[in-house]
């Protein structure tokens, strides 16, 4: 479980999130929604340990964030940040191959070099895999390094706008290649999503948050509703119900 108590965070004086309070269970995708400076990619940051805490804790399966170190830590999670800066003379194999440093600190084995073909596979990059970085499409660069989060092989991954620069087929394909690593392998992924739908079709847990505060937390059905998605948004929309599963139509 990831326990986050009482965190706030502010810059310069201006106020990110207030007073943050959430349990995140083991197993299953959250998604974190919310308008644009709502504080989630800062709360993820925060439980990556990417900024240093100023109020309040947080725990990952008891681990305090603030003062596990590195490795160790680098062992139970795995961060995707939204900028995905990377070195560009690298190969999709070598950068994927990052993901196992947590664990064989520069001595790869056998089996990190199968978990690295394994991610390739899962993410549909073996004709990629001796392509330099520099060399691929936005997307294909997304997925290579979602690939790396993956081939870390934490409990939980933790994924900052995933989907950027991912047309609609790979974005579907990264969203349900999620949900059977979460289902198949026991992982749990904590997710940044801005297509609200995504988070609808594939989320078990949806957190809403504006301003830097949760406004709605609970399953898709509990949180897309017309009045949560006015207050998280600013405005009403449209909601149909499509296999059990809420479908907004924001663009109406």
């Amino acid at each position: 479980m990831i326990r986050i108590e009482n965190v706030s965070l502010s810059h310069r004086d201006m106020p990110i999130l207030h007073d943050i309070t959430l349990s995140l269970e083991k197993g299953g995708i959250t998604a974190l929604v919310g308008p644009n400076g709502a504080g989630k990619s800062s709360l993820l940051s925060l439980i990556a340990r990417l900024q240093p805490l100023q109020t309040g804790r947080i725990l990952v399966d008891g681990l305090p964030v603030g003062s596990t170190p590195s490795r160790l830590l680098a062992q139970r999670l795995a961060i995707l940040r939204q900028d995905g800066a990377v070195a560009s003379r690298l190969t999709v194999r070598e950068l994927i191959g990052f993901g196992r440093f947590p664990h064989h600190q520069g001595r790869a084995g056998a089996a990190d070099i199968a978990l690295v073909e394994a991610a390739l596979e899962q993410f549909e990059l073996q004709a990629l895999a001796e392509r330099f970085i520099d060399t691929l499409s936005g997307g294909q660069r997304q997925r290579a390094l979602v690939a790396m989060t993956f081939c870390q092989g934490t409990d939980y991954m933790l994924l900052d706008e995933p989907l950027n620069n991912l047309d609609m087929f790979h974005a579907r394909q990264l969203m349900r290649s999620l949900r059977s690593i979460v289902d198949e392998r026991q992982r749990t992924a904590i997710v940044v999503l801005h297509d609200i739908n995504q988070a609808a079709a594939h989320a078990d847990r949806i957190v809403a948050l504006r301003d830097g505060k949760v406004i709605a937390d609970g399953t898709p059905n509990e949180v897309l509703t017309e009045d949560n998605l006015e207050l998280v948004f600013g405005y009403r929309m449209q909601i149909m119900q499509i296999a059990g599963r809420p479908l907004v139509l924001q663009h109406l």
